[in-house]
């Protein structure tokens, strides 16, 4: 019997998760073979596996795949290394926050494909601007949830360090710093799993390469089987990626779960 919020173990839970994959596939089978729903529409599991191949081994789709990770990870880091410093000051400084805070609230509802017009006029079609649409996708995100997670440390933590005679410098260091950073590594997480859908938007325009830019391609032959080809590669490797921040939030920072 299931019954609300019972736990479930490490073998239960990947069970349970292949156990979704397997069922979806079955069904994606049922209704391609069975011939519920046209190829010219969606191609069958066996065609998308062997168009996949085909991208793979002769048109170099490999290298397409580095430069849509290399753009995500090079426009996620920009907007990690400026968003993460100005969130903590907002947090920590409520002046900050308040001559801030209505700028980012405004600026993180703006669509980042938007820019996509402005950036190629200011920026051109080449790398510049493809990392440009992920770090606007990314940084007000970030300030803000930063932001939040930094304000929301405990005030009796503050009191007693202030107690202790620390500074205003110790103050952020040795308390909201320690305190906020495992929410602020999964604030990172969660942000990287959106830079994916911006890459993605980027490529689609004034583009020559990337995992985009190949969907685009095979929209135009109506090859169905490559577009799903290229968007199950980014779930995996987008996974592959989660898990592996994951694991290292869990090694950074031990106490999360202590």
């Amino acid at each position: 019997m299931i019954r609300p919020l019972d736990p479930v173990t490490s073998r239960q839970r990947v069970a349970y998760g292949l156990a979704f994959f397997v069922l979806f596939v079955a069904v994606w089978a049922w209704a391609t073979f069975g011939g519920y729903v046209s190829k010219t529409f969606l191609a069958t599991p066996l065609t998308m596996l062997q168009e996949g191949w085909e991208l793979l081994a002769k048109h170099g789709f490999l290298f397409d795949i580095g430069m849509t990770i290399w753009r995500v990870v090079g426009g996620f880091v920009l907007a990690a290394i400026i968003a993460v410093p100005l969130g903590v000051l907002m947090g920590a400084y409520k002046p900050i926050e308040a001559f801030l805070e209505p700028f980012v609230s405004f600026a993180r509802y703006l669509p980042a494909s938007a820019f996509i017009p402005l950036l190629i006029l200011w920026a051109g079609i080449g790398e510049l601007q493809k990392l440009l649409v992920i770090f606007i996708g990314s940084v007000f995100q970030i300030i803000l949830m930063v932001t939040v997670t930094v304000g929301n440390t405990r005030r009796d933590l503050v009191e007693a360090a202030y107690t202790l005679g620390a500074s205003d410098r110790g103050i952020i260091n040795r308390v909201l710093l320690p305190s906020s950073a495992p929410e602020v590594a999964e604030i990172l997480r969660l942000v990287l799993g959106w830079a994916w859908t911006y890459v993605i938007v980027a490529e689609l325009i004034g583009s020559s390469s990337g995992i985009g830019h190949m969907i685009t391609d095979s929209q135009a032959l109506l090859n169905t089987g490559q577009i799903i080809f290229g968007i199950i590669v980014i779930g995996l490797i987008g996974l592959v990626s989660d898990f592996l921040f994951k694991g290292f939030n869990a090694w950074l920072f031990p106490w999360k779960l202590a």
